[in-house]
């Protein structure tokens, strides 16, 4: 796992200096080494997970063909066996995709089972081939630039070397206040675009030439298969794709919540470890909410793990949210990011480089009740997903045309995909990259340390998107089989509970300090853009003595937006705490 960093030129070679402070603002990602390529205009920070001695990049080929990744290639070890031995350098897990190119051309990622996000230029070609994992696990973002195009892991990089201004793209911004993150190309810095989960494109300074659509989602319907039959496909699916996220040359641990799908996870790693497995979990103490940490417990000691706790405080929200949010310069405002990030940091303090965690359990087995309120009518209170945004109604934001939800578009469907899989497809393209997995990014790679997830893989996908609806939702709850397969392996787990939702106290932390934070937020320039200063002191107001969900989150969002537009647009220094941060000039 690691940073890559670029700077193709249609005329000549990239500015070295220029790729240095790439590299130097991506160095939290590679913090085992840098290296580049002036002749490529490549740049490499790297994590060393697999291939500790030889795996440094960019990996040159003799006809000149250059490449640099971020992500592991899962197969490594049959795509290299199959391509023959003798055609590499290295060890490498990385080295795979520059010999398929070679081979393949534009088709080279068809076969790759894992996550990456990719850079590959031919030997005298003045265009780049940019490549994204089709569930969009790693990011990787393009910039146009005088003369060709840049790329990097992260968006901050390409404007740390003064590449792109800092500007706001507004439509992207009130889709973010409304759905919690943005969808599809283009993100909250106007001058940088996604490459797209799936996508294989090839850049030059002129646009993007062609594009290539790799598909992960089974294109078929519900399949037909018994029960028994369909829990020993799982199993055999589950388990083999644990077993290769699990191949590293470094300790590795996982995140474990307690609930359906991190407890599966764990039941697996048990069955495929000799020694104990590191297990991590996240609570709060001192406000109403749900702390699963106790059951989190009760699951790691059944499975003979060993567990580590940390507990999110009022006083952490109030002093890291600043740093938590410098590192989300593609950003989200989910709550989740915030035990997240403390959980990165110990798991780093414990010496692993390598977490397993459970996101897409939800997604693929169809875990959410909003699968099962949009299969309703209306009339039995069914409603499609997403239909309102956070501030929809409720009067606070300057304009409520609801222009923020042309973003989202339809889902290109499947043949013969029912109305459950289409939900479940819609989450995939919007949801899981651009909210779950950029949380997970960049809250571990902020310690480097890199997120593994054995659900999003395309093996179990043809598994679990494809299973009989019976074996997804029975008696009103999702995840039917897994849960099934789970009891037989983790019986204290208790998967046939009752779903917990998982929530932050965001808005018990901040009623206890509303009246001063309100007037702080309303003083800033890009939300007084937005709302009317009045309506923003008169919310945070409400919250205190009666810490409520919604203007909670309403709250929690507009402050995150303040401190966020701070740092990555106006380029002001988060230091100190919340308070301290915006009160500076």
């Amino acid at each position: 796992m690691c940073g890559i960093a670029g700077i193709v030129l249609s005329d000549g070679m990239a500015d070295p200096i220029a790729l240095d402070r790439m590299l130097h603002s991506l160095s939290h990602r590679g913090p085992d080494g840098a290296s580049r390529d002036v002749v490529a205009g490549f740049g490499h920070t790297r994590l060393a997970i697999i291939d500790l001695e030889t795996g440094d990049q960019p990996f040159k080929t003799e006809s000149g063909h250059r490449l640099v990744a971020n992500g592991e290639i899962y197969n490594y070890l049959e795509l290299r066996s199959a391509l023959g031995e003798e055609k590499f350098t290295t060890l490498s897990d990385c080295e795979i995709p520059l010999i398929l190119f070679e081979r393949r051309g534009d088709k080279f990622a068809d076969d790759l089972r894992g996550m990456y996000a990719i850079a590959v230029r031919g030997g005298h070609q003045t265009d780049v081939h940019l490549s994204r994992d089709p569930f969009g696990i790693k990011p990787l973002y393009s910039s146009i630039i005088d003369g060709g195009v840049a790329f990097s892991s992260e968006i901050s990089a390409i404007a740390d070397a003064g590449l792109i201004p800092r500007a706001l793209h507004e439509e992207a911004r009130d889709e973010m206040l409304q759905l919690q993150f943005s969808t599809g190309r283009k993100t909250l810095q106007a001058h940088a675009t996604r490459i797209l989960p799936g996508e294989t494109a090839r850049i030059r300074d002129d646009g993007v030439t062609h594009v290539r659509q790799r598909d992960v989602l089974p294109q078929e319907g519900p399949g037909d298969w018994s029960e028994e039959e369909a829990l020993e496909i799982l199993d055999d699916v589950l388990m083999n794709s644990v077993l290769v996220h699990q191949r590293a040359d470094v300790p590795y641990g996982m995140f474990l919540s307690g609930g359906i799908d991190s407890s599966a996870i764990l039941a697996c790693m048990r069955e495929l470890n000799d020694r104990p497995v590191e297990a991590f979990t996240a609570g709060f103490t001192g406000t109403d909410v749900a702390d699963e940490r106790a059951h989190a417990e009760r699951v790691a000691k059944a499975a003979g793990a060993n567990f580590h706790s940390v507990n999110f405080t009022e006083d952490d929200f109030w002093t890291l949210l600043p740093e938590i949010v410098s590192v989300f310069d593609d950003p989200t405002t989910d709550y989740a990011i915030l035990p997240t990030y403390k959980l990165g940091a110990l798991a780093r303090a414990h010496g692993l480089k390598v977490i397993l965690s459970g996101e897409g359990g939800d997604e693929l087995f169809a875990g959410y009740g909003r699968y099962r309120r949009s299969l309703r009518p209306w009339w039995l209170g069914g409603r499609p997903m997403r239909s309102q945004g956070l501030f929809d109604g409720e009067r606070l934001l300057r304009a409520e045309d609801g222009a923020w939800r042309r973003s989202e578009g339809p889902v290109d469907t499947g043949a013969a995909w029912s109305k459950l899989q289409q939900a479940q497809a819609a989450d995939c393209r919007n949801w899981l990259p651009n909210d779950l997995l950029i949380k997970l990014d960049r809250c571990l790679m902020a310690h480097g340390v890199e997120g593994r997830t054995p659900f999003l893989d395309p093996e179990v996908a043809a598994v679990a998107f494809n299973l009989p609806e019976a074996l997804k939702i029975k008696n009103g709850q999702g995840k039917y089989l897994l849960r099934r397969w789970l009891a037989t392996r983790i019986p204290e787990a208790e998967p046939y509970s009752k779903k917990r939702g998982f929530t932050v106290p965001v808005a018990h932390w901040i009623s206890s300090k509303a009246c001063v934070t309100g007037e702080l937020v309303a003083a800033q320039p890009a939300i007084q853009e937005i709302a009317d200063p009045d309506n923003v002191c008169r919310l945070f107001n409400s919250l205190e003595g009666n810490p409520a969900s919604k203007p909670g989150q309403m709250a929690w969002t507009l402050l995150f937006y303040a401190l966020w537009h701070r740092y990555h647009i106006q380029g002001q220094v988060l230091e100190g705490g919340v308070l301290e941060c915006l009160s500076s000039k």
